[in-house]
């Protein structure tokens, strides 16, 4: 059973990133700059938006990191779109979702300019990677694909059962599976909450992804001998006995599930370092244009 180290592997890209904007600033050019905008104080989201701005001083990019209480209207956060669009010293910028009830994400997203928004959620960049044109792919799908890619998995021909269908994970993942690129070519199945006999079709996958947040939901008995899992999942969980009073879960059963696999990804310690690195690279594209 191969692990799949999503970690070590952000930390690989992390340092050819810098490699990369080390030559970007010799050549007497600015740093890449990358803008998040965080609304309230949900402490996932601060976690995560805390990652992403250490990420940015590990390999050299300008981050600004622009707060404000839930209580601000859709028009106030719109308007601070509105500057980050027009701000040509950022390159890409991100909206922390979720945002509070009173504020709609569809408006926000569809106010951000397509060539800023290195989250990949514009329906523009959807689109575009619909069709399998050039765009900025959203991470968490593009830090799959980069996981697939660098342990040289085999897809082409595979059938892969992607389980969940947002708009965030499941539906993009399940395009760039079938799409016609070096991680792409599978027969793709998609499933959701009203799929029938769920067991019956995880049982014929090659490649299964993971993505619905419901802890431990893929058990040993839905998966076949040498199938490759990727979990999605990173939901808290609350145990008394971490020290941060939860752990982080994933969509599988790794107990069950690894020992039938011939690759897997860890929770933590899969995914999630990718999907933070992803996005640099998105905003390393960007600047580079």
């Amino acid at each position: 059973m191969l692990l799949l180290d999503g970690k070590k592997l952000a930390d690989e890209l992390k340092a050819e990133i810098k490699t990369e904007v080390d030559k970007i600033i010799q050549s007497g050019k600015r740093a890449p700059h990358l803008a998040a905008i965080l609304v309230g104080n949900d402490g996932g989201s601060l976690t995560y938006v805390g990652h992403k701005v250490k990420a940015c001083e590990q390999v050299g990019f300008k981050s600004t990191l622009l707060q404000f209480d839930d209580s601000i209207t859709e028009e106030f956060l719109l308007n601070e779109v509105s500057k980050l669009n027009a701000n040509t010293e950022i390159d890409g910028f991100i909206v922390q979702l979720p945002l509070p009830k009173h504020i709609n994400a569809d408006n926000i997203i569809m106010a951000i300019d397509p060539q800023k928004d290195v989250d990949g959620f514009h329906p523009v960049n959807v689109g575009k990677v619909t069709l399998g044109m050039n765009a900025y792919i959203s991470a968490t799908p593009l830090g799959i694909t980069k996981i697939l890619e660098r342990y040289n998995i085999s897809t082409e021909g595979k059938h892969c059962v992607v389980i969940g269908r947002s708009n965030i994970v499941g539906r993009p993942m399940s395009i760039l599976m079938s799409g016609q690129s070096k991680t792409g070519n599978c027969t793709v199945t998609v499933c959701h909450s009203k799929t029938k006999n769920l067991k019956e079709i995880t049982l014929q996958a090659d490649i299964i992804i993971a993505a619905l947040g419901k802890p431990g939901f893929l058990t040993g008995e839905m998966v076949k001998e040498g199938a490759v899992v990727i979990d999605v999942g990173t939901t808290r969980v609350n145990d008394a006995t971490a020290k941060a009073g939860w752990r982080l879960k994933g969509d599988v059963l790794f107990d069950e599930v690894s020992p039938k696999c011939s690759a897997i990804t860890p929770v933590p310690g899969g995914v999630g370092p990718m999907t933070v690195v992803s996005l640099l690279l998105n905003t390393l594209k960007s600047a580079k244009g």
